[in-house]
């Protein structure tokens, strides 16, 4: 198809596995690359492929983060930016989704070569790239990670503590064994708490702003004011992605600016399986991180049962 076609844009929708691969062969070729999330399965993979990008101009890679897009995220980005609502101090961000066997049963899920990772890898990542776009780059995180039910090498859940460089500290939780399922990020200011309910994708109804008692009724309804109703989609990514091939700029959530969730990720994996505090900026060359989110540790393989249904840490 490259040799043949020669396209200026690729997108990529195929398992994690083979996302580098592709991805470099697309650039090489002189295409802009739209990859689906999980990006590739490692920091080492991810810095392979924007090795393989074009100086000034592009191609470049991006990833597909559509829930930063769209009038309610943009509206609220720009209000904890500006700190109109105060300075940010407490977050959430949920993602508790449900998954069968059945969906387990396709073979390169659930598996660390092939997927790269479990729910904060493969369904979660939406989520905290879009808390990463609201709050800034984050400084530390404390995680656990858990097998709790389905057969699989990767964890079906975790939860993580994380600090923000902007002072807010926040709760992570990612799973895939919650019949009533919901995405939710929260956000306590000083001035008013910020909060976005769904599931799949948002519109401006989906956030809710509540201001502290004191706070002059102008100012809130100042904040209500989202404009326009564009809802997060795919759609409202490609446009801003190729009016930047056109204008030969690099898009958004490419380079360092996609790579900040798949580094955050990997500390996580770190945090739960090592038992420490990782800091930003830690991982890199020479850490068993970098090139597999387990780390490498022998123990993380199906073991579950009847009697011993999960197995938390790797042994």
């Amino acid at each position: 198809m490259l040799r043949e076609q020669q396209p200026d844009l690729v997108t990529i929708c195929t398992p994690p596995t083979l996302h580098r691969e592709q991805t470099v062969a697309a650039l090489r070729s002189g295409a802009w690359v739209w990859c689906e999330k999980p990006p590739v399965p490692t920091l080492a993979d991810f810095d392979a492929v924007e090795a393989a990008e074009g100086q000034a101009g592009g191609p470049y890679a991006s990833i597909v983060f559509q829930h930063r897009f769209g009038s309610g995220a943009r509206h609220v980005r720009r209000l904890l930016a500006e700190q109109a609502m105060g300075r940010p101090l407490v977050a959430h961000c949920q993602t508790t989704w449900y998954r069968d066997a059945a969906y387990y049963a396709v073979p390169w899920r659930g598996r660390w070569h092939t997927e790269g990772g479990g729910p904060a890898m493969g369904h979660g990542i939406h989520q905290m790239d879009l808390l990463l776009d609201l709050l800034g780059p984050w400084s530390e995180v404390r995680a656990m990670a858990g097998r709790l039910v389905h057969d699989v090498e990767t964890e079906d859940v975790s939860t993580a503590l994380v600090r923000f460089e902007n002072g807010t500290m926040a709760t992570v939780v990612n799973s895939v064994l919650s019949p009533d399922e919901v995405s939710r990020i929260r956000v306590d200011c000083e001035r008013a708490t910020v909060e976005l309910t769904h599931l799949y994708g948002h519109a401006n109804a989906d956030w809710r702003i509540t201001p502290a008692p004191d706070v002059p009724e102008a100012d809130a309804m100042a904040w209500q004011d989202f404009g326009a109703d564009m809802p997060s989609s795919h759609l409202a990514q490609l446009r801003e992605l190729v009016a930047s091939m056109r204008a030969g700029e690099r898009p958004r959530s490419s380079g360092p600016d996609g790579r900040k969730s798949l580094e955050l990720i990997t500390a996580l994996y770190k945090s739960a399986f090592t038992d420490t505090t990782v800091r930003r900026g830690e991982i890199g060359p020479g850490d068993p991180y970098y090139t597999a989110l387990h780390g490498g540790a022998p123990g993380w393989a199906p073991v579950v049962s009847e009697s011993a249904p999960s197995q938390e840490v790797p042994a």
